[in-house]
């Protein structure tokens, strides 16, 4: 495959944050995002079921496979790029979205994603995601998180729970864990979600809400590490779940449980949870991911605990905001457009009234 020198030829997929990135010829199947590389990952692990649906959803989404850029970092999921049939790149522990930052803004034509994991998202590359975050630039991240260092051989990671026996903590963990929805709002994401691995329905709404965003669109998926820790999300997933999870879907009241039987309503500065039949049905919030307002987006974030006794789910915030790389090429073409002071203009700068002489 190769990279089309001037691709931007008419090719407006209808989605803001795809504009520009051409479409295939023809419809696209699952097993043409398919590589031969052996996946290596153990059996059991939740970005076996993270991969088959990322491969089915580019083929709805029909994007041109070398068009798509997958940068990773480094730890299990960051093995993704290579089970792709797409360009990617493995790139250096932390640095994934500072790599993938340069190509969004010399590579408009491509639609630019970054897989990371919670450790390698949130330690060493925490400082990174956030600045991501803020500038906003125009990229997909996908933070797997299980809650381990998986790679490293079952090391608590940041997202741990208090207490956690790992063999770095053999008396339990004593580190309170990140919310990684509320990092990601408090850097002020225009776009924020979480899916459930084992959710394919929902993993895939709000993968499509995230192509569609034009800006950074970060994505928590909860994925299960069979070796290092085993189960850690079984409450979302066995009997009596539905106590548990709370889907968002924009414009529809907030109600989880078998029966709609938990209603989110508001409670002083924030959000609480309340039985259905204790409150009137004007308390119960109705979900409006599109609010300009972080305020209400870090609220739900806070609802969540990390004991899994609630989970939000969905897309929590997305709203419209300038993009870090269209500034960037803005200025690069007003720039261009200037006429040098001299025709001697690196001399210039270099001996210009900004250097001083030290004696």
């Amino acid at each position: 495959m190769t990279i089309l020198e001037n691709p931007l030829v008419g090719t407006d997929l209808g989605l803001t944050g795809l504009t520009g990135v051409p479409v295939a010829e023809g419809p696209q199947k699952a097993k043409d995002y398919t590589t031969d590389q052996e996946v290596r990952w153990c059996p059991g692990c939740g970005d076996y079921v993270i991969l088959a649906t990322v491969r089915g959803f580019l083929a709805d989404l029909g994007l041109r496979r070398e068009n798509l850029m997958f940068v990773s970092g480094i730890g299990c999921s960051s093995r993704f790029p290579y089970y792709l049939e797409a360009y990617g790149i493995h790139s250096i522990h932390g640095r994934a979205p500072a790599i993938a930052t340069g190509l969004a803004v010399t590579r408009p034509d491509l639609s630019v994603w970054v897989v990371t994991g919670d450790g390698d998202a949130l330690s060493i590359g925490g400082n990174h995601l956030i600045h991501a975050l803020r500038r906003n630039v125009n990229m997909t991240i996908l933070l797997f998180n299980n809650r381990i260092y998986g790679l490293t051989k079952g090391q608590y990671s940041p997202t741990s729970e208090t207490g956690k026996v790992t063999k770095s903590t053999p008396m339990g963990s004593v580190d309170h864990p990140f919310n990684t929805l509320s990092i990601a709002l408090g850097a002020e994401a225009t776009f924020a979600a979480r899916a459930l691995d084992s959710d394919r329905a929902g993993l895939n709404e709000v993968l499509r809400a995230a192509a569609e965003h034009r800006g950074t669109s970060f994505v928590e998926i909860l994925q299960d590490c069979p070796i290092f820790n085993d189960g850690s999300f079984d409450m979302l997933r066995k009997e009596n779940a539905e106590s548990h999870l709370v889907r968002l879907h924009h414009g529809e009241p907030i109600r989880f449980g078998a029966d709609g039987e938990f209603a989110v309503v508001r409670r002083g500065f924030g959000l609480g949870v309340a039985r259905t039949d204790e409150v009137a049905a004007a308390e119960v919030v109705v979900h409006d991911a599109y609010t300009d307002n972080p305020e209400y987006a870090y609220a739900l974030s806070r609802l969540s605990d990390q004991d899994l006794s609630r989970v939000v789910t969905g897309v929590f915030r997305s709203v419209a905001r300038p993009t870090y790389d269209d500034g960037v090429r803005a200025q690069s073409e007003a720039a261009a457009e200037r006429k040098p002071v001299t025709d001697n203009s690196l001399q210039d700068l270099l001996t210009g009234r900004e250097t001083w002489t030290v004696r």
